[in-house]
């Protein structure tokens, strides 16, 4: 690649592994999600593969923080537009859920399973999603128009139990109509708690 510095083409080869490990995370879950199909998809040679990932556990590590800082980059997207009126808590939810679908939540959801048995993992992903966690709760706090700490704290854990849920059972619904019925539930709900 002409023009193309030894620097630029190193951190192009990591991210395409980075973005490699999350789409064979998706495609193949955490099981079969192995080095050569992770090297396959980024179209690089195993030589580049070990010059920056020593072993499949220390890449898995780096696509948690990957996937992290891309779920983090979609939040904030998706609330850029928000405002203050009447739908702001409508609005905020409908961001939350768009935000908390596809590819970066699918692989997540991998690599949270994987950690259940796997500590290594385990310690990699909990700095990650706490970080993730707190975006939301600015988000959430920001929006939600709910002052009363318990009454805030009740609402933001259980719009993400309804919206990882959700996400988690959308491959086994076949009518996405009640996941929708129970969010208008959820909102009527805290718009109750709203000052």
């Amino acid at each position: 690649m002409a023009g193309v510095s030894r620097k630029e083409q190193r951190e192009r080869t990591h991210q395409l592994l980075l973005d490699a490990t999350m789409s064979c995370l998706v495609e193949f879950g955490h099981s079969d999600t192995t080095t050569q199909r992770i090297q396959d998809e980024a179209g690089v040679s195993r030589g580049a593969l070990l010059h920056h990932f020593g072993s499949k556990t220390e890449l898995l590590v780096a696509a948690i923080h990957h996937i992290a800082d891309i779920r983090v980059a979609n939040i904030d997207a998706m609330i850029a537009d928000l405002g203050d009126g009447p739908d702001a808590l409508r609005d905020m939810v409908t961001a939350l859920r768009q935000a908390m679908t596809g590819p970066p939540f699918q692989a997540a959801l991998e690599l949270w399973t994987a950690s259940r048995t796997d500590p290594q993992l385990r310690e990699a992903l909990l700095p990650a999603e706490r970080r993730l966690g707190q975006r939301i709760r600015a988000v959430f706090d920001e929006h939600s128009g709910i002052s009363d700490p318990r009454d805030s704290e009740l609402a933001f854990e259980s719009l993400l139990a309804l919206i990882r849920g959700f996400e988690i059972t959308r491959n086994m619904r076949s009518d996405q109509r009640v996941a929708d019925l129970v969010i208008d539930d959820w909102i009527a709900r805290a718009s109750a708690m709203q000052d």
